[in-house]
C-alpha cells in the first residue's frame, strides 16, 4: 500500500478535540495589555519581519487556454449546445467526478439554482443550509419561492453540525445545502443519512472544493446534486462560470433543461418546465476546460500546504486550527483558526493587525455577518422589498429570530488565512514563525 503523503500532516480528528477542548478550558478572561516576557518584538513595534517575501498568484492561465481558444475561432458557432468546447468541458467533468450529468452554466449561483429547481423546490418548502457562505447558495432557493433554514456549524470544521440538521428537519423540509467551506468537505456520511431517513435531497456546494476528496471519493459523489463555480478566485476558472452534475436519474436529467430555459435540446418539443437561461458559451468552456488539466496538481499542492500549516499550527498554545479530517482531502480555497477564549491579552482585530505587520496574508473572519443578519434577510425583503411565501403564509420564517452561536462566535473570533498553489513549504514556516511569535507576544 503506498503511504498518504499528506498523512502526517493533518490533524487527526480526536488529537485535535483533544487539544481544543484544553485550550478552551482556559476561560473568558478580560483583556489587557502588554507583552509576554521573552517575546521578541513583533513586526508592528518595529521588529523584523516573519514573512519577508510575499507568495503572490501567477498568471493562471497560458498556452493550454490558448490552443483551446484558437481551435474554438475556427468554429461555425458558439452556442455551447453540441460545441466541441463544452464537450470537452463535460467529458472532464465526468472523468474527475465519475458523474454521468453534467450542465454548464454561467456561474456557481446559476448551478446552485439549477440543483434547486431540478430538485423541486417551491413555495414554503425549507432547505437546510449553512449560514456561513456567499449569498449566492441560497439565492436560488429564494427564487424558487423556497425557504432557506440555517443549521448551525462545527465549532473547528466551520462546516454544518449534523446535529443541528436533524434538529430542524420539519415536514417541510425538502433539502440539505451541504456548503464545503474553504474547500473542506462535509461530514457527508451523517448529513446522507439524515436525507435518506427523511427523503430529502442532498445537495453539495463545492464552490471552494474543486479537486477535494471524501473518504478517498471525489467531492460531490456522495449527494444527489453536486454544484461547482469558475468565479475567477476559485481553484481553476474561466473567469465566472458554473458546473452543476448529478448521476441520479431523479434529477441529472433534468439539469440542461434548468439551465436552458426549460428546453430540452435533444427533442423538438415545446418545453415542459420554467425556467431562466444560465447557458455558458464555448470561450468560456475552452478556458475551463484546459483549466481542469492544471486542477490536480493545485488540488494537491493546496492540501500538503494547508496541512502543514495546520499542523504546526496546533503546537501554538491558545491557538485552534482548522480541523480537517486526516481521512479527506481538503483544498484550502484559504484556512482559517480561532484564538481559544482568554489565552491572549489582546483582542482579535490587535492579533490580526499583527500577523499582518509580520508579512503574513491574514484578516480578520470571512464574511461580516452570518447571512440570516444581513439587511435582505432580517427585513424579508427579497422581491422588491416583499416575500411572497410568507405574505400567503406557507411560512412563518423570521430571519430576525435566527440564531447560531456557534457560527456566530467563529465570524467574531475567526482569523482568514490565505493559502495557494505558488507558496512553499519555506514560506508556510514562515507564517508558522509569524503567528508564533505574535501568540507568544500576547500570550496571557
Amino acid at each position: 500500500m503506498t503511504e498518504n503523503p499528506n498523512k502526517l500532516s493533518v490533524v487527526g480528528r480526536r488529537d485535535f478535540l483533544v487539544a481544543s477542548g484544553a485550550a478552551l478550558a482556559v476561560g473568558t478572561g478580560a483583556f489587557t495589555t502588554g507583552a509576554a516576557e521573552g517575546a521578541e518584538t513583533l513586526a508592528i513595534d518595529g521588529g523584523p519581519k516573519s514573512v519577508t517575501t510575499p507568495a503572490k498568484l501567477p498568471i493562471r492561465w497560458g498556452d493550454p487556454e490558448l490552443e483551446r481558444l484558437q481551435a474554438m475561432l475556427g468554429q461555425e458557432s458558439l452556442l455551447y449546445w453540441k460545441g466541441p468546447q463544452t464537450a470537452a468541458l463535460i467529458e472532464r467533468v465526468q472523468a474527475m467526478t465519475t458523474l454521468q450529468h453534467v450542465m454548464t452554466c454561467s456561474s456557481g449561483t446559476a448551478a446552485l439554482h439549477i440543483a434547486v429547481a431540478a430538485a423541486g423546490i417551491g413555495p414554503g418548502d425549507e432547505v437546510i443550509t449553512a449560514p456561513i457562505t456567499d449569498i449566492g447558495t441560497v439565492i436560488g432557493v429564494i427564487y424558487q419561492q423556497g425557504v432557506p433554514v440555517f443549521a448551525d456549524l462545527g465549532a473547528s470544521t466551520y462546516n454544518l453540525d449534523p446535529a443541528s440538521v436533524e434538529k430542524l428537519v420539519t415536514p417541510k423540509t425538502k433539502a440539505i445545502i451541504a456548503v464545503h467551506l474553504t474547500g473542506n468537505p462535509c461530514d457527508l456520511d451523517a448529513l446522507k443519512a439524515i436525507a435518506d431517513k427523511n427523503n430529502l435531497v442532498l445537495i453539495e456546494d463545492c464552490a471552494q472544493a474543486w479537486g477535494a476528496k471524501y473518504r478517498g471519493r471525489p467531492i460531490g459523489t456522495v449527494g444527489h446534486i453536486a454544484c461547482w463555480s469558475l468565479q475567477d478566485s476559485k481553484h481553476v476558472t474561466c473567469g465566472d462560470g458554473g458546473v452543476v452534475a448529478s448521476s441520479d436519474e431523479r434529477f441529472g436529467p433534468l439539469l440542461q433543461r434548468f439551465g436552458d430555459k426549460g428546453t430540452d435540446r435533444s427533442k423538438p418539443a415545446p418545453s415542459e418546465f420554467f425556467s431562466t437561461n444560465y447557458r455558458m458559451s464555448e470561450p468560456q468552456a475552452a478556458v475551463a476546460a484546459a483549466q481542469l488539466d492544471r486542477l490536480e496538481s493545485i488540488a494537491a499542492s493546496r492540501a500538503k500546504l494547508g496541512n502543514l500549516f495546520n499542523e504546526r499550527l496546533s503546537h501554538i498554545p491558545g491557538i485552534l486550527p482548522h480541523a480537517v479530517d486526516q481521512r479527506d482531502r481538503c483544498v484550502y480555497w484559504f484556512t482559517m483558526f480561532r484564538l481559544a477564549p482568554g489565552a491572549f491579552n489582546c483582542d482579535r482585530a490587535r492579533f490580526v493587525k499583527a500577523l499582518a505587520a509580520e508579512g503574513m496574508p491574514a484578516s480578520a473572519g470571512y464574511i461580516p455577518v452570518p447571512l440570516y443578519k444581513i439587511p435582505v434577510f432580517l427585513k424579508h425583503g427579497f422581491f422588491a422589498g416583499r416575500w411572497p411565501v410568507r405574505e400567503m403564509g406557507l411560512t412563518d420564517m423570521d430571519y430576525g429570530k435566527a440564531s447560531c452561536p456557534e457560527a456566530e462566535a467563529i465570524l467574531e473570533g475567526g482569523i482568514r488565512v490565505t493559502l495557494h498553489q505558488s507558496m512553499t513549504e519555506e514560506f508556510v514556516e514562515s507564517m508558522v514563525n509569524a503567528a508564533t511569535k505574535v501568540a507568544k507576544h500576547y500570550a496571557a
